[in-house]
């Protein structure tokens, strides 16, 4: 019976590890994402150089364990009767202090040597370097680029290129996070926070809003699009603040995650053919300053409290265009 009961034990742990093994070889949750930026590399050493540690102190004390509950076993001995007892090891309790304390200082010197790379901007001045502003709205990303241009949920970059980010929220506390790319940042309301990469090549990197902020938090998911330079100058030239392609992009990030992607109601109530569509300053009243909670459990969030006039004018007609049919939008 015992040789069967460990037995089932040594599978279990097998099947353990296997299981562990796998999910590290997938990347399934259990490991930072490839890192694609150089603070996303430093990150990820930190987080591997833990891990070391954390995984020898596991295998020394589970051996531990084992070897003890092996050697010290009662051999046939009677459960009423004590075992022979080992009182004080002086060199032992000596060795369980400040081996523990070794490893946290070394722990502590490696995160502070890798923090000025996750913290600090390489030098970049002129053409390589790039500064977006990033807003977290309920429940959006805004990214606002130098020459006025905008983008919702999507940023585009220059592949190599230094990206200054600097990060707000004109409503609740949202937080920045795109792991191929580096930490998080927290987007707080009153408070400017600042953050950068440098995509080390062309791709899609997924990110999301890492703090909960409300009832629709699970639809702020971001992504960074990294690049050449020439399609970098045609996204520009597609995104100015008023045209066509921005109020689009605001309808359906701004817009339809609440009150759903055919207008029909979701969190919020139904717009498609509303009269308020035909209503412009009413309209434009609700974007900028929002509704408390009192035709919906949830009120709305004011939205556009940040458009410039330029990118309210195209989300409008854009509203219009998409939810207006039988309200004389077209």
């Amino acid at each position: 019976m015992r040789r069967r009961n460990s037995l089932v034990l040594f599978v279990a742990a097998l099947a353990a590890l296997v299981a562990a093994g796998a999910a590290t070889a997938a990347n399934g949750g259990f490991t930072p994402p490839a890192p694609h930026s150089p603070n996303a590399s430093r990150i990820g050493d930190a987080y591997w150089f833990v891990f070391a540690f954390c995984a020898f102190i596991f295998v020394v004390v589970e051996v531990t364990l084992v070897v003890f509950i092996v050697r010290f076993r009662h051999r046939g001995r009677g459960r009423e009767v004590e075992g022979p007892q080992i009182r004080g090891h002086t060199r032992l309790e000596l060795a369980w202090t400040a081996g523990p304390a070794l490893i946290l200082a070394i722990i502590a010197a490696f995160t502070f040597y890798e923090l000025p790379g996750i913290k600090n901007a390489p030098a970049a001045t002129g053409a390589n370097r790039l500064t977006v502003r990033v807003e977290g709205h309920q429940f959006y990303w805004q990214f606002v680029y130098p020459g006025g241009q905008v983008s919702i949920d999507r940023m585009v970059v220059p592949v190599g290129k230094v990206v200054h980010l600097t990060i707000v929220s004109p409503d609740v506390a949202h937080s920045w996070w795109v792991p191929a790319l580096g930490g998080k940042t927290d987007a707080i309301p009153g408070q400017t926070n600042h953050t950068f990469f440098v995509a080390d090549k062309p791709g899609v990197y997924e990110g999301r809003c890492a703090e909960f902020c409300g009832i629709q938090h699970a639809e702020m998911q971001a992504e960074v699009a990294a690049v050449s330079a020439a399609q970098f100058d045609s996204f520009l030239a597609s995104h100015a603040a008023g045209s066509r392609t921005v109020g689009n992009e605001t309808v359906v990030g701004a817009c339809a995650k609440c009150h759903g992607f055919q207008g029909q109601g979701l969190v919020g109530p139904a717009i498609a053919g509303n009269s308020l569509l035909n209503d412009t300053r009413g309209l434009t009243a609700l974007l900028r300053a929002g509704r408390p909670p009192t035709r919906t459990p949830f009120g709305m969030p004011a939205v556009g409290k940040t458009w410039s006039q330029a990118q309210l004018d195209a989300t409008i007609a854009a509203l219009k265009r998409t939810y207006g049919k039988g309200t004389g939008g077209g």
